[in-house]
C-alpha cells in the first residue's frame, strides 16, 4: 500500500462534498468544464518552516504567514486540478507527486514536487494560465489568493515612499566590507547618482511649460546623434511611415511631442552606462545590452497588446536595471574593496531595486516609472487593475529575457504569474502570449538598433 492509498483510507471521512466552491476546492462557477473533485481534504496547518519555503510567502511577515488559512488537497492520477482560463480565488502549490501543466494545445511541461520550481505557485493570477493534470497521485496546497494582493499592496506602498532604509543583503555577503559600505552610503543618501544628459534635461524642462514643435526640434538639434536616431526610428519597421522621414521636424511631427520626449530620454540614457575601469565598463556594456533587449521586448509587447503606450514601455524597460549604475560607480571609486565580479553579480538583484527607484526619483521621473526597478523581478506582483499595466509589461519582458540563460532554472513558469493572465483580455493562446515576441524579431532588432 503506497502513501496515497494509506492517506486516502485514513481521510475518507474528510472527502469534500460537492458544494459552493470555497478554499477546499478549485472548481469555480465560471469554469467552462468541470475539474476533478479532490479525493481528500485536509485542514491541518503546515508548519511555518514549510510555508516559508514557498514564494512569495518566504518574503512575507512570519506572523501573517503563520495565520494564513490553507488547505491540503489530494488528487488521484489523471485528475484535472484547474483549467486554462478558469477564474479562481485560490493559489496552488505542488507538495507531493508530479503534475503536467498545459498552457496551450501545443505546449506542455511536467513539474515534480522534488523540483526547486515546486516552491513557486502553479498559478498566481485571478485566471489560470494553464490546465493542470495529475500525472501521479498528488497533494496540492490551496491558499486564498488574498495573500498575493497583500504582497502586491506592500510592494506598491514601498515603491511610493522611496524611503532610504537598510538594504537586506543575502547571508553570504552580509558581512562583506564593500557591500556594507555601499549600504551605508545608500541609507545616508551619499551615493553618487547619475544625472540626465543635457539634451534630455533641457527637453524635459521645456515640456513642463507649453512647448511647440519648432522649439523641441531646436533643442534636439543640439545633438546630431539623437536627431539621426529619431529619423532612423521613424523610418523603421516599428512605425512603418507612409512616406520617408528625412528631417528632425518631420520625425517630431510624426511621433508627437510626448512620444519624442520619451524616446529622446531613452536614447540619452546610454550615456549613463559608462565607467573608466575596463572590467566594470564591460559590465556596463552588458547591462546596457540587457536593458536594450528588455526595452525592445516591452515595446513590442505593448504594441501587440494595445493597452499600454509603447513608448512608455520602451522607457520603462530601459530603466529597470538603472540601479546597477551607482553600484558599479561605487566599485570604481573603491577598486581595492569591491569583490570579484561573480560576487558583485550575485548582490545586484538585491541592490538594484531600491537604488534604481532612488535614481529615478532623483532624476524626476514619474512615480509610475520610478517604481519599475522595484517590481521588474517581482514575479508575483498583482497590479491594481485587471488590465495589463506598465509594470506588468516589464515583468513579462524581463522574465522572457531570461529564457535560455542560466537564470531560467530559477524563474517561474510564464503562465503562472499574475501579469500573464492579463494579456489581450485573457485570451491565453499562443497568438496572444509572449510567443508573439518570437514572431516579431525584426521589430525587436529594429528597436535595439536605434537605441544602441
Amino acid at each position: 500500500m503506497n502513501w496515497f492509498t494509506k492517506l486516502f483510507s485514513k481521510r475518507t471521512q474528510s472527502i469534500a462534498p460537492k458544494k459552493k466552491p470555497d478554499i477546499t476546492t478549485p472548481n469555480h462557477p465560471n469554469s467552462s468544464l468541470s475539474c476533478s473533485e479532490p479525493v481528500f481534504t485536509e485542514h491541518t496547518k503546515l508548519s511555518l518552516t514549510a510555508l516559508k519555503k514557498l514564494a512569495p510567502l518566504r518574503d512575507m511577515d512570519d506572523v501573517y504567514v503563520e495565520q494564513l488559512a490553507h488547505t491540503t488537497l489530494g488528487y488521484a492520477q489523471g485528475s484535472v486540478i484547474f483549467r486554462l482560463g478558469q477564474k479562481t480565488p485560490l493559489v496552488f502549490y505542488l507538495l507531493e507527486g508530479s503534475i503536467e501543466l498545459q498552457p496551450d494545445s501545443d505546449n506542455r511541461y511536467t513539474l515534480s514536487a522534488e523540483s526547486s520550481l515546486a516552491n513557486l505557485p502553479l498559478n498566481s493570477g485571478k485566471i489560470c494560465g494553464a490546465t493542470a493534470f495529475a500525472k501521479t497521485d498528488i497533494t496540492i496546497l490551496a491558499i486564498s489568493g488574498e495573500f498575493i494582493c497583500r504582497w502586491s499592496g506592500q510592494s506598491r506602498q514601498q515603491a511610493v515612499t522611496v524611503e532610504l532604509i537598510d538594504i537586506e543583503l543575502p547571508e553570504q555577503i552580509a558581512g562583506n566590507r564593500f557591500f556594507t559600505s555601499f549600504s551605508d552610503a545608500y541609507r545616508e543618501n551619499k551615493l553618487s547618482l547619475p544625472s540626465l544628459p543635457n539634451v534630455a534635461l533641457k527637453l524635459k524642462k521645456a515640456m513642463e511649460r507649453d512647448l511647440g514643435i519648432n522649439e523641441a526640434v531646436k533643442i534636439i538639434g543640439m545633438d546630431a546623434s539623437i536627431v539621426a536616431k529619431l529619423i532612423q526610428l521613424t523610418n523603421s519597421p516599428i512605425y512603418l511611415p507612409i512616406s520617408p522621414i528625412t528631417s528632425c521636424h518631420m520625425a517630431v511631427t510624426r511621433l508627437g511631442l510626448d512620444q519624442t520626449r520619451k524616446l529622446v530620454m531613452g536614447i540619452s540614457l546610454k550615456q549613463l552606462f559608462r565607467c573608466q575601469n575596463p572590467q566594470l565598463m564591460a559590465k556596463m556594456q552588458a547591462l546596457w545590452k540587457s536593458s536594450l533587449y528588455i526595452s525592445s521586448l516591452s515595446f513590442i509587447l505593448a504594441q501587440e497588446d494595445g493597452t499600454v503606450n509603447p513608448e512608455d514601455a520602451l522607457l520603462a524597460g530601459l530603466v529597470c536595471n538603472i540601479g546597477t549604475i551607482p553600484i558599479l560607480h561605487f566599485a570604481e571609486q573603491y577598486p581595492d574593496e569591491y569583490p570579484n565580479l561573480d560576487v558583485l553579480d550575485s548582490a545586484i538583484p538585491f541592490l538594484n531595486p531600491p537604488v534604481g527607484s532612488l535614481v529615478l526619483h532623483t532624476l524626476g521621473f514619474a512615480p509610475e516609472l520610478a517604481c519599475i526597478p522595484k517590481h521588474a523581478e517581482d514575479w508575483f506582483y498583482e497590479s491594481e487593475n485587471d488590465q495589463l499595466s506598465l509594470v506588468d509589461i516589464v515583468i513579462l519582458a524581463k522574465l522572457h529575457s531570461y529564457f535560455g540563460t542560466n537564470r531560467a532554472k530559477e524563474i517561474p513558469y510564464l503562465n503562472s504569474i499574475p501579469a500573464y493572465a492579463k494579456l489581450k483580455n485573457n485570451k491565453l493562446t499562443p497568438d496572444f502570449s509572449l510567443d508573439v515576441l518570437h514572431k516579431a524579431q525584426h521589430r525587436i532588432h529594429a528597436a535595439m538598433n536605434f537605441l544602441s
